[in-house]
């Protein structure tokens, strides 16, 4: 697939820059083998309200954070192993377009892409590398998934277990275990 960019110096400049970028807060990103395929600004749904992020994707990990200063500073880095994650096409809403759910055994989450495009792009170059990662390590696909985060005005229920009810006694919670 990439193995032919793996140990460049073009790759490693690339990767070079995406830890500066992220700075003294980031974890160091360079790794033999490891290879950036490609990166690109995301809206990510948030508690409160969809955010822009950028992420990175590698050969072998996702990586996103906050935007700072675009294409220079970012921050809050967040390291995803590619062989935990599955992902899920998602309708359209009337605040959000095409969307899709990234899913981990720790965290789940909703993103999309500035078109249908650039979603269908996304999607077949992480199914793309997933793939080619759990044939080289020999595992098996995750099953279990952390429960999504949704925005608070949208569900009166908790999404893990679909029974417990928020009121003024019980506050509004995404747990991860009933």
């Amino acid at each position: 697939m990439v193995d032919h960019l793996a140990n460049t110096e073009i790759n490693s400049q690339r990767i070079a820059a995406v830890e500066n970028c992220f700075g003294a807060s980031g974890q160091p990103l360079a790794l033999p083998g490891r290879v950036l395929l490609g990166e690109g600004i995301l809206t990510k749904e948030c508690r409160k309200k969809p955010k822009p992020r950028i992420f990175f994707l590698f050969n072998d990990i996702l990586v996103y954070g906050s935007i700072i200063i675009n294409k220079r500073k970012y921050n809050s880095q967040h390291i995803i192993p590619l062989e935990d994650v599955t992902l899920e096409t998602l309708p359209d809403t009337l605040q959000m377009k095409n969307r899709w759910m990234i899913k981990t055994s720790k965290k789940s989450f909703v993103v999309s892409a500035a078109s249908l495009t650039e979603r269908k792009e996304w999607i077949s170059h992480l199914e793309e590398c997933i793939k080619h990662l759990l044939t080289k390590t020999g595992r098996q696909p995750c099953k279990e998934h952390a429960a999504p985060w949704i925005p608070d005005r949208a569900t009166d229920i908790c999404m893990r277990c679909t029974q417990t009810r928020f009121s003024t006694l019980t506050r509004r919670h995404h747990c991860r275990k009933c």
